[in-house]
């Protein structure tokens, strides 16, 4: 009888070890399928912490099996210390900047401070957001520059986000003491209204020594936009002010030219009015931020498509036989289409 206890006691090792692997096996299976296999259209960023969790899942169950291991306790102590060392190295050999920059990237996605499309400013970066990446930001330029933020600089400074509901659009300029400010405040805010913005204010910022300075804003509602917006309510502050024959010029001019004295710098009237009608010229937003119009739109469409399938699978839960058939073929529609368009263009495979 004595002689059967250690096969015994081996067998039972033996099952407890294959037990282990298939219970281990059947976890990270289950936890896979839960958070990534039901859902095939999730996005990179919403993939990131799903990863993370099935990774964690998986230490855990590699530590579970180990302790059933049929070894020695020294051995199996030292099977989970090399465990450990293999987490610390993966760490350790991953510099301090990437670290900070991933769970910075991380934080942002629960924070959302800005959405791709969105025109942030930070420091001495302005911009249209195109992509938030795992460890960095990557942000179009007003000279259609594609630049990459680290997320952790985003983290440290102040972040300004242009509100989608509208943007605030300003100019200021001085003035001289001669001019009457009801009137300066009149004209400017006719500007701003020529301009296309909506509610305009002015205010009077500073009374210099030699000048008044004035500051004139409004509401632009289509913040895609902005710098067209600025450049015209510069062009028309000049058409107005010179329409009124008041000249935008230092009290400190001086000129070599001989002038009479009540003779004003004021350009020609040909040049202030409008230039003939031609073709339909793209604003220069379509230009200079192109990629981010792309990545806004994408975005915008996806998020619309994902919330389609929400309202074909809530509506299928209630329907008839047939109306159930005919919504599933729907929503598998729907899927292709989101599912084209989270695929890259053939030129990032190629490159790839």
């Amino acid at each position: 009888m004595n002689g059967w206890e250690p096969i015994h006691s081996n067998l039972f090792a033996l099952a407890a070890m294959a037990l282990s692997f298939v219970a281990a096996g059947a976890v990270i299976a289950a936890a896979h399928w839960f958070l990534l296999g039901r859902r095939k259209n999730l996005e990179q960023t919403q993939l990131l912490p799903r990863q993370i969790a099935l990774l964690v899942i998986m230490v855990f169950c590699t530590a579970g099996v180990i302790l059933v291991l049929p070894v020695s306790e020294s051995a199996r102590n030292q099977l989970i210390g090399l465990l450990g060392i293999l987490l610390s190295g993966m760490i350790a050999f991953s510099s301090t900047t990437a670290m900070s920059n991933l769970i910075a990237g991380l934080l942002m996605r629960i924070t959302r401070p800005f959405r791709i499309g969105d025109f942030i400013r930070v420091g001495e970066y302005f911009g249209r957001v195109t992509e938030q990446g795992l460890f960095d930001t990557e942000v179009q330029s007003e000279q259609r520059e594609l630049i990459a933020i680290p997320n952790i600089y985003l983290m440290r400074n102040p972040i300004v986000a242009t509100h989608s509901a509208g943007a605030i659009i300003s100019a200021s300029l001085s003035l001289g003491y001669d001019l009457g400010h009801l009137h300066i405040e009149s004209l400017l805010g006719e500007a701003a209204v020529q301009s296309g913005l909506k509610d305009p204010f002015v205010h009077i910022t500073e009374l210099g020594d030699f000048s008044v300075t004035y500051r004139v804003s409004g509401v632009l509602e289509e913040v895609k936009g902005m710098i067209t917006a600025k450049s015209r309510l510069h062009a028309a502050i000049l058409d107005t002010l010179h329409g009124a024959n008041i000249e935008i010029m230092s009290p400190a001019y001086m000129n070599q030219r001989r002038l009479a004295d009540e003779q004003k710098i004021i350009p020609p009237a040909e040049a202030v009015e409008a230039p003939p009608a031609q073709t339909a010229v793209p604003e220069a937003e379509n230009i200079i931020f192109d990629k981010a119009e792309e990545a806004q739109r994408l975005e915008t469409e996806k998020q619309d498509l994902q919330k389609r399938i929400g309202t074909l699978e809530q509506a299928a839960k209630s329907a008839g036989a047939e109306d159930k058939k005919q919504l599933k073929e729907q929503i598998a529609a729907v899927n292709d289409r989101l599912n084209n368009l989270q695929k890259p263009p053939p030129a990032e495979e190629n490159q790839a």
